[in-house]
């Protein structure tokens, strides 16, 4: 009985400690508190002066109440530059449970008249301090640990705890000033109260002036939200500063944006919801040469992270119009750094997708008209510790998929005789006609077999054997244009420049080289034109030199002959200026003659094609890889003036010299 009575005191006199220690606490934190927020606005202002070079100023602060925190004359200030914050007035309230363990949560937020802006001009930018790493160990030891779950939960939750659950902004402005390129972003009021906000924006910008809204639920604590953007008068929303930056327009109707549940779940991270965005447009010189309008596109996400891995899971769906898209992204470091991409095209009908594609994107299948059915699968895979074993699987299954009315492209035309126009900037040059009333119109079998072998060697041997892409040459050019970190490589085939001389025109966008794409896949997978066609017209279109259109014409610009009379250097030759016939003239020097490099490439050209069995080493001889232009193209070689008297053995410079000295 005794050691239960005196287990009982025990036990009552750490409770009554436990109490008495929690309420000094309290009461210290009381009596305390401005004392202690004053230090930290000190420690602050403090850390902004040796870190930042800014000057942090709080003018008024103080407890208000229970744990209402009133601050007044906010500012942060970058030293010889734009002020960055200024804030009149701000209300907040903390809730205290969440203090005591470390977790800072906000209840309520009252801000008003105030702006935050940045600036770029000629004395440099008013926020590039706070760019700069300050903490590089830091970071250095946080990702030797990496954890992506945990850690993307842990900001979450940080970044939620401080978005209150009843908030009232007013007045509150965004302003950017880069080089006198300004726009501003007015804050009228924000209201969130009951799970419930409203907000109203007033823009200002080059040529834009709209008043724009944001409504919906948003629930913080529960991460959950389900809001509306829109403009007031209901006209398409501009996206103010990039056109006059970039060049780029862009805007839209509305967004919805929904998110649905963030959760943990057996150490990953699950972000589930759906955003979508109706009539929207984009309009830049690297996209079309007009504007691109999506009606209606949906992305329902399901994102995925763990401890070494980012995912977009395999169950999202993006849908634009009627087309569904099942994504699958992936970047992982358990072992190695691999990335990997899936893209699933469910059975569609052929239709439906026609109709889809973006207005202003895929102008040349406006009308196209086919049946059928298919579906499609994209497998890519790139570890980047071993770069060489990429994966790349590019899959279409037809079911009955036939063309049956072609759109402004008519590929059907390359089976009989057409005239042709070449565009360049925008203008349509001299007509080309591939009929026999053109005199330099050529048929394959008077082009010189040595000819049509040195093209396929150096443009697309697998040409005759392939449908219209290689996915190989697909391969190393990703692998070398991931290396080099730019586009350095392509991998077009002579399908693909068949069509896009033809049908196309040669501005570098990205809706050109979409629709050469997709009308490269139905011409070769139609069998709409045979291949020996298909090779015919492209000897007879693409340009071998200025205003140079046909292999008629460049035999006689360059050498004076025909097609059929060509030597081998000869037609190595032409095969290797292709890629930049305007530039052929840069190959040789003040003599005439080709330089090293051009003959070293071709003597490369011929060794393939011996190794190849294209020709015999018969074939090779008495050509040493060096050409003489004797056409119309001589006239645009450099060439040095003729001296007359060079190598003179006769006495006769030094008569003409003398003469002239007597004539003085």
């Amino acid at each position: 009985m005794r050691k239960k009575r005196s287990g009982k005191k025990i036990a009552l006199i750490i409770l009554t400690t436990l109490i008495v220690i929690i309420l000094i606490s309290v009461i210290s934190f009381f009596a305390f508190r401005n004392t202690v927020l004053e230090k930290v606005i000190t420690k602050i202002s403090n850390k902004m002066t040796t870190d930042y070079n800014s000057s942090f100023v709080v003018e008024e602060a103080g407890f208000k109440g229970l744990s209402n925190i009133e601050m007044k004359g906010i500012t942060l200030v970058p030293q010889n530059a734009d002020t960055l914050l200024n804030v009149k007035e701000l209300k907040t309230s903390i809730n205290l449970m969440h203090l005591l363990t470390g977790d800072i949560q906000l209840g309520t937020l009252e801000m008003k008249d105030g702006y935050m802006q940045f600036v770029k001009n000629a004395n440099g930018k008013n926020f590039d301090a706070f760019l700069k790493n300050k903490n590089n160990d830091e970071e250095e030891d946080d990702s030797n640990s990496r954890d992506y779950a945990s850690r993307a939960y842990r900001l979450l939750n940080r970044a939620l705890n401080l978005v209150p659950t009843d908030m009232n902004l007013k007045n509150l402005s965004l302003r950017l000033d880069d080089m006198g390129r300004k726009v501003n972003l007015r804050l009228k009021e924000l209201n969130l109260a009951d799970k419930k906000l409203e907000s109203s924006i007033a823009v200002n910008g080059k040529d834009v002036a709209q008043n724009w809204k944001v409504k919906g639920f948003a629930d913080p604590r529960n991460k959950q939200c389900d809001l509306d953007f829109f403009n007031t008068d209901t006209t398409r929303i501009e996206i103010p500063f990039i056109n006059e930056r970039y060049g780029l327009k862009s805007g839209f109707d509305a967004i919805h944006v929904n998110v649905d549940k963030i959760e943990m779940d057996g150490g990953e991270l699950h972000v589930d919801g759906y955003a979508s965005i109706k009539n929207f447009m984009v309009n830049h010189r690297r996209i079309a040469n007009q504007d691109v309008v999506i009606d209606d596109a949906r992305f329902d996400y399901r994102f995925l992270f763990g401890s070494d891995f980012v995912a977009l899971d395999s169950t999202s769906t993006m849908q634009l119009n009627k087309i569904k898209v099942h994504p699958f992204l992936k970047y992982s470091v358990e072992e190695d750094t691999i990335y990997e991409m899936k893209a699933r095209i469910p059975k569609m009908a052929a239709q439906d997708f026609i109709v889809s594609l973006p207005d202003g994107l895929f102008t040349n299948f406006k009308g196209m008209e086919a049946q059928g059915s298919f579906s499609y699968n994209l497998d890519f895979m790139y570890n980047k510790n071993k770069p060489n074993k990429l994966v790349f699987d590019s899959s279409l299954k037809k079911d009955g998929f036939t063309i049956t009315k072609y759109g402004a492209a008519d590929l059907a035309k390359l089976n009989s005789g057409f005239t042709y126009r070449a565009i360049e900037n925008g203008r349509a040059q001299r007509a080309v006609s591939l009929t026999s009333s053109n005199p330099y119109y050529t048929p394959m079998d008077q082009i010189s077999p040595y000819l049509q072998k040195a093209v396929l060697t150096s443009e697309d041997p697998s040409f005759f054997r392939h449908s219209g892409f290689i996915n190989e040459a697909f391969k190393q050019s990703i692998i070398k244009n991931i290396r080099t970190k730019k586009f350095s490589r392509g991998a077009s085939t002579i399908s693909m420049q068949l069509v896009k001389n033809v049908f196309l025109t040669r501005e570098k966008t990205l809706s050109r080289k979409l629709e050469e794409i997709l009308l490269v896949y139905i011409l070769e997978n139609n069998h709409i034109a045979s291949k020996s066609r298909m090779l015919e017209v492209y000897f007879n279109v693409i340009e071998w030199g200025p205003d140079v259109y046909g292999i008629g014409e460049a035999a006689s610009y360059y050498f004076d002959k025909g097609p059929n009379q060509l030597t081998l250097d000869e037609c190595v030759y032409l095969a290797s200026i292709i890629p930049r016939p305007k530039g052929f003239m840069w190959q040789f020097n003040d003599e005439g003659n080709l330089k090293p490099h051009a003959v070293k490439h071709s003597q490369y050209i011929k060794n393939i094609m011996l190794r190849r069995g294209l020709i015999s080493p018969e074939d090779t001889i008495a050509q040493s890889g060096q050409i003489y232009v004797s056409g119309r193209a001589r006239g645009r070689i450099r060439l040095k003036p003729i001296n007359p008297f060079e190598n003179d053995t006769t006495g006769v410079k030094d008569f003409f010299m003398n003469l002239g000295k007597r004539a003085f």
